[in-house]
């Protein structure tokens, strides 16, 4: 079994490694597509990824030691969805994670347009993103009987928006090396 160099070290997010598609492109921007340092040697072994880029720290066995994987790059090109998956996180990422009656970043909920007391389906169409207080305030009344309408008109995004949106928020820690295959989009506030 590969250990790390010291205890302290074997923390899976303490040396994880960027995956990269094979067309050398980030799986994800928001949140980034990391794995830790363990999965990577497995996928190394399995030769299921070419390493790219290495951490000066290493691993070993018995009979074998290797630099750690800083940035490894699929063999084989996943093809992204074609159609955005519908989750919380996605839904808040679309509406740029504000509140889309107050523009609040703080307590974000999800709200149905037309309430599901009214008939109204949990679907790209019908959900934003909201604060508790604008949720509760808007309650089980429609936009217009609550004088409350969404910045935005809900809509499915297309996955392709997503990843370009998740660009808007770099974390807060890269790794040097890193840089070279990842583009943050400076400009945009988010």
């Amino acid at each position: 079994m590969l250990q790390a160099q010291q205890a302290n070290e074997t923390d899976p997010l303490r040396y994880p490694a960027l995956v990269l598609n094979a067309d050398y492109q980030p799986l994800s921007y928001f949140p980034l597509s990391l794995w830790s340092w363990q999965q990577a040697i497995k996928a190394v072994f399995l030769q299921r990824v070419q390493v790219l880029s290495t951490y000066d720290r290493m691993v070993h066995s018995p009979s074998l030691e290797m630099p750690l994987p800083s940035v490894i790059a699929l063999k084989e090109y996943i093809a992204p969805p074609k159609r955005a998956a519908f989750t919380r996180f996605n839904l808040f990422l679309r509406d740029d994670f504000s509140c889309q009656y107050c523009g609040a970043t703080q307590e974000l909920t999800f709200d149905h347009v037309i309430p599901r007391s009214r008939g109204g389906r949990t679907t790209w169409d019908n959900v934003v993103a909201a604060c508790s207080a604008c949720n509760l305030k808007k309650a089980n009344r429609l936009p217009r009987e609550a004088h409350m309408f969404p910045r935005q008109a809900p809509r499915e995004p297309s996955p392709y928006e997503l990843r370009d949106k998740g660009r808007r928020f770099p974390p807060n820690y890269l790794h040097e090396s890193w840089l070279d295959f990842l583009y943050w989009d400076t400009e945009l506030e988010p």
